[in-house]
């Protein structure tokens, strides 16, 4: 399977949001957008009407990443703004990531479970059958514009091991500190959807960037 390049909106000009939209819907796979809530991660993001703004001009498929305590409470509501795949943080929910997996698949989403650096990857293991792709954070969950975390590969090879132990198809992504330098590398390591901020709206050539990454 080609490699999905997503976009980080979180990097993207909002003052000139439409250009950014539009440069994902030619040249990458998926729109990358972050929620955070300042509670769960230090920092604040964007909310509903971001995302409903994106969908209605978006021709990509939308990825939401929820950084946010209670994830469950939300999303009915990203699921009806748009999205067509919802992630959350094991962190975040621990026990009830069953009930929160359950809940996005009930509103025909693709669901994703995330897992933090610091966060041994064996934690979701027990969900890896349930869920259609895991996002492996490769920088602590908040910030963008962090510098890669190196463990990430044997993160990614060990997810992908249990994967293949168990035959599930489920997709390995990974966010943070992604661009054209470490992108075969982690495609090499098993993932299969790379979310690239910094690396794409901050280079010279955005297109290019992508184009270099989607290579790997």
């Amino acid at each position: 399977m080609m490699v999905q390049i997503a976009p980080s909106i979180l990097s993207a000009d909002f003052l000139h949001l439409y250009k950014d939209v539009e440069l994902v819907n030619a040249e990458a796979d998926l729109f990358h957008l972050d929620v955070m809530d300042g509670t769960f991660v230090p920092n604040i993001s964007f909310g509903f009407p971001v995302v409903e703004a994106i969908a209605r001009e978006a021709r990509k498929p939308l990825d939401v990443h929820l950084m946010i305590v209670h994830p469950e409470k939300y999303v009915e509501r990203f699921a009806k703004a748009g999205a067509d795949m919802i992630s959350f943080h094991y962190e975040a929910a621990q026990d009830e990531s069953d009930a929160v997996i359950n809940l996005i698949r009930r509103f025909h989403v693709k669901a994703g479970i995330v897992i933090n650096p610091d966060c041994p990857v064996e934690k979701i293991f027990p969900y890896l059958p349930k869920v259609d792709f895991i996002l492996v954070m490769s920088v602590f969950a908040g910030f963008g514009g962090q510098a890669f975390i190196e463990t990430t590969y044997g993160r990614i090879r060990a997810v992908q091991a249990e994967l293949d132990r168990i035959g599930s198809p489920a997709l390995i992504e990974v966010d943070g500190g992604v661009g054209p330098a470490n992108a075969a590398a982690l495609v090499e390591a098993g993932a299969s959807i790379l979310v690239a901020g910094s690396s794409v709206f901050r280079a010279s050539d955005p297109a290019a960037a992508i184009a270099a990454m989607r290579l790997a």
